[in-house]
């Protein structure tokens, strides 16, 4: 059996919801990431793993700080130590996306050391691990532009038309080297990807589905592989359930904004068996993480003199201690905000940081004008009044044979006084 640890997308750098800590002078969320990263690594050492493989986006950017990198180097190096080797693939955050300059992790490939295998580009390794030998193969984020510099005539194609070909052409690596690798060792696929039925979480959701490289599950779940290792969606999920070959995001390790604050957060413990293809069966366990709380609070507020004591009464049913907090409160129309910030933030003293309290102001609806002009006539205008009022055709009906009757009626008493105002005018020309 080979047991080993699947992890992705530890985003060192996300330092929003935050602030510096006074005994290390680093900001509170950058610790809050290595914690969680440093009790993945404490498990593996602990029950001591096969192999470790994170699937890409160590950073927040390309271009991480020193105190990131070493922060990041620290917790790699621990497994170094312990004898555990790790799988680095390079994910779009740790890209620079410009042709020939070294990635965020490129770093680890040079190091004088033994135990790590970086993937900047698709490739395949034999793993020699202590329960025997594992087929890695790698594939990292499909850089578009890495295919323009590759391929000259590209660039004259229309964005779509390039992510299609950026798609077929990675599908037609893995298939290649999946055909060359031994049906009667284990292997596993790792890649930083997007899956068509992946569902996106938090931040991710900001980006643009149409641009990114995506992947249908049966072009990734294919024969030798007994297990998918994905990074990229922050959302823990299986995209193969049921299936010989489980496709699988680790999802992040922590919180990344408030989009993800339902999400749980871990990696993943995955075991694969020995022998042949038909044979191998693979088993994996989610594992949770130790990871900071994100509370929102939505509060519908009710008609009350005293605003701030209903606010504060409905904080009472949170424990805020050490977690980062956003309160939402939505105001009736018409309705006045007199909320006392300084109380409410006085209320969220335990909290590690208040995020936003956010006043919503209900609109108040607006009944939709009939549509009437000029060119319409007296009954018209009033059918149309009538009808954007949902009266019933029976009471338009009798309301239009009323107005009727009372047009006549106008009608005949200025039809009188025009005939009275004509003959007075007839006398007063014989006087």
């Amino acid at each position: 059996m080979i047991r080993f640890f699947h992890t992705a997308d530890i985003h060192f750098g996300v330092e929003n919801y935050g602030k510096i800590d006074p005994q290390t002078g680093i900001h509170t969320r950058l610790l809050d990431f290595k914690n969680s990263f440093a009790h993945c690594v404490d498990m593996a050492i602990e029950q001591n793993i096969d192999f470790l493989i994170f699937a890409g986006d160590a950073y927040k950017t390309a271009t991480p700080t020193p105190t990131q990198q070493k922060l990041l180097l620290q917790q790699f190096l621990r497994l170094q130590k312990a004898g555990i080797p790790a799988v680095i693939i390079v994910g779009n955050h740790d890209h620079p996306l410009s042709f020939g300059k070294a990635t965020a992790l490129d770093l680890f490939g040079d190091l004088p050391v033994d135990g790590f295998h970086i993937f900047a580009k698709p490739g395949v390794i034999k793993l020699e691990t202590k329960n025997g030998p594992i087929q890695v193969v790698g594939i990292p984020w499909p850089s578009r532009h890495n295919l323009l510099a590759r391929h000259a005539t590209v660039r004259f194609k229309t964005a779509h038309e390039i992510t299609q070909n950026l798609s077929l052409e990675v599908c037609k690596i893995i298939n290649n080297i999946a055909e060359k690798l031994d049906p009667n060792i284990p292997a596993i696929l790792g890649g930083h990807l997007t899956v068509t039925s992946g569902v996106f979480s938090g931040s991710e959701k900001t980006a643009v589905f149409g641009n990114d490289p995506v992947f249908l599950p049966s072009q990734l779940a294919i024969k030798p592989f007994d297990y998918i290792a994905l990074g990229h969606l922050h959302r823990h999920q299986d995209l193969n359930k049921g299936g010989r070959c489980p496709l699988v995001y680790a999802g992040s390790i922590e919180r990344v904004d408030f989009g993800e604050r339902n999400d749980t957060k871990g990696f993943c413990d995955v075991t694969i068996s020995s022998g042949s293809y038909e044979t191998r069966t693979t088993s994996y366990k989610f594992e949770l993480l130790p990871t900071r709380p994100m509370i929102q609070i939505d509060i519908k507020m009710s008609p009350t003199p005293d605003q701030t004591k209903f606010i504060l009464e409905k904080i009472k049913d949170y424990d805020l201690t050490d977690a980062i907090v956003k309160i939402v409160y939505h105001l009736p129309p018409d309705v006045k905000d007199a909320v006392n910030l300084a109380a409410i933030y006085r209320a969220c003293a335990d909290a590690i940081h208040v995020a936003a309290i956010v006043p919503i102001h209900t609109q108040v609806k607006r009944e939709r004008r009939a549509q009437i002009n000029i060119d319409m006539d007296q009954t018209s205008m009033l059918t149309a009044y009538l009808t954007e009022k949902c009266c019933s055709t029976e009471k338009i009906d009798h309301l239009i044979r009323q107005a009727d009757a009372l047009r006549c009626e106008l009608d005949n008493e200025q039809s009188f006084e025009e005939n009275s105002s004509i003959e007075a005018e007839q006398d007063a020309a014989l006087l």
